[in-house]
């Protein structure tokens, strides 16, 4: 078994973890200052990381290629999964013509261009994230707001900075529950904390999605929407977080954010207008549709919701699992050590891989574009087309997700991703704004909070112990802080441009464009983890 040494350089924690964080400097200068393409990024990552390990923290090679194998299987199958299926579902409300019923509804409730993304890039989008997560929410909500005339960059940066708010409570709690589950506190109390942490904040995203939209200006005549719909949602969030528990959390906010919405338009409209930078298609007014061919438009999207809540029920999820295979991966699984402070005592890091098929949340989807092909009488043939013709757009973003997933469980495995995690909980008296940043690497380097609670999680209590914190607060610290990395994760970036049949070139940009109000966000959750836990003294 091949033990863990978090300070492989001179026994320096400063220069290990200067030299651990090689490869997300490569992701960063590749992307950020070079502006290359997503997959040529997290390819040039994946390299940086290959060396770190091999020569700096001398992780056997046989080890090496199969944590990069073990990472890229998880990027294509549970992620890509999902990504696939929800673009699949997108495209057959496209060539079957209801797309455009769908767009005349919410024309129907405003042709606001900012009120259009409260609805869809963060109600909606944080209902589907509530239900699934995994990409799914900024996949479907991004090509909806492209195909509604955002422009794809735009589509894609507001979808990412719009799933945020809900995305500690995503897939039915998962991060949670997965936060509960690595550290042994109680759940509940972990849901109580990232509510009160992420509650303040989600008070003000719609208002921030608008000002970034348009300035103050544009958020001057939708300040009654940005207040109900943050104040509605972030109210439901906080009472659901702690009084019933995580899984509900998400999709009870959502839907309240949603019909506080749909109400509030009945009665009231902007008095203004507004119009997009770089919009793709004039805003025409939208064709009245009956109430039956609406619903049939919107079919494929209530299927979703009606599988992705069916697969959540566990006696459900009994069933699809009985054909799931869980299997140690070779040459991995408990084959490395972890070694004190990351964990209280030496034990090996277990790597099994679950190829759920059936009750994965992609399955879900995937089912969904099956009832929808049987009741909008989409013809085998097309159907299949469509198949290929999605499969031949995701393949550059699939090779990014993989490459980015490989990356990030060779950093785990080989041990760099706990060297940054100890840089981190050596700022003493400020490790509970730190804490929050910590989440929010995690999230980065793993596109997930569920990766990052579980990566983190452990180490969060073992420091706030250390240091005389409370381990309750600093672990939901780090599911909080972590939603932040989110937007800017090169995983979200692939799932966001190929929704929305981004340029190459753009998702440069796109990661530019987020990365500031990522840093910006994420410190704001610090400081207020950094309140609470002063005020606990």
């Amino acid at each position: 078994m091949w033990p863990h040494n978090y300070t492989p350089l001179a026994d320096s924690l400063a220069i290990s973890s200067l030299v651990a964080a090689l490869p997300i400097f490569v992701l960063l200068v590749m992307i950020g200052i070079l502006r290359k393409p997503a997959w040529m990024a997290a390819l040039s990552g994946l390299a940086g990381a290959l060396i770190v390990a091999l020569f700096v923290y001398q992780m056997p090679a046989g080890t090496v290629a199969a944590a990069v194998s073990y990472g890229a299987c998880f990027g294509l199958f549970p992620i890509g999964w999902i990504v696939y299926w929800a673009i699949v579902l997108y495209r057959i409300t496209v060539e079957t013509g209801n797309f455009e019923i769908i767009k005349d509804s919410i024309g129907g409730l405003t042709e606001d261009r900012r009120l259009q993304a409260m609805l869809i890039a963060f109600a909606l989008g944080a209902f589907i994230e509530g239900a699934a997560g995994f990409g799914t929410p900024v996949a479907v909500a991004a090509a909806m707001l492209t195909g509604l005339g955002f422009s794809p960059f735009y589509a894609a940066a507001i979808c990412l900075l719009a799933n945020t708010a809900p995305v500690a409570f995503g897939s039915i709690g998962i991060p949670v529950v997965t936060l509960a589950g690595i550290t042994g506190l109680p759940m509940n109390e972990l849901s109580a904390w990232v509510g009160r942490i992420c509650a303040p904040v989600s008070v003000f995203v719609p208002a921030y999605l608008v000002m970034v939209m348009g300035g103050f200006r544009a958020l001057r005549g939708v300040i009654p929407a940005a207040a109900l719909c943050g104040i509605s949602f972030a109210g439901t969030q906080f009472y659901v977080s702690n009084y019933i528990g995580p899984q509900l959390t998400d999709i009870l906010a959502a839907l309240a954010a949603i019909v506080a919405m749909v109400v509030l338009l009945k009665v009231w409209k902007p008095k203004d207008e507004f119009h997009l930078a770089e919009e793709t298609s004039p805003q025409l007014k939208p064709e009245p549709h009956s109430l039956g061919r609406t619903i049939l438009a919107w079919s494929p999207y209530l299927f979703l919701v009606f599988f992705v809540l069916l697969w959540g029920q566990k006696p459900v999820q009994d069933i699809l699992n009985t054909i799931t295979m869980k299997f140690p991966w070779p040459g991995l699984h408990n084959m490395v050590q972890r070694v004190p402070p990351v964990v209280a005592n030496p034990s090996p890091y277990a790597a099994e891989y679950t190829f759920n098929f059936l009750s994965a949340a992609g399955s879900a989807c995937m089912f969904a574009t099956l009832a929808s092909m049987l009741v909008l009488r989409v013809g085998i043939g097309k159907y299949v087309g469509i198949l290929f013709a999605v499969g031949k757009q995701l393949f550059l973003s699939m090779v990014t997700i993989a490459s980015v997933l490989g990356l990030a469980f060779l950093m785990n495995y080989c041990g760099a991703t706990s060297t940054l995690g100890l840089a981190f909980a050596a700022t003493g008296g400020a490790f509970p704004f730190f804490s929050a940043m910590l989440g929010w690497l995690g999230v980065f380097l793993t596109g997930s909070d569920t990766s990052a609670n579980a990566l983190f999680g452990n180490l969060q209590v073992v420091t706030a112990n250390r240091l005389g914190l409370d381990p309750v607060l600093m672990a939901s610290a780090n599911s909080a802080g972590g939603v932040m990395g989110k937007m800017i994760s090169l995983q979200s970036i692939a799932v966001a441009a190929a929704a929305t049949s981004m340029k190459a070139a753009d998702e440069a940009r796109l990661f530019r464009f987020t990365m500031r109000h990522s840093i910006f966000l994420a410190s704001v959750l610090g400081v207020i983890t950094f309140i609470y836990a002063s005020m606990q003294k």
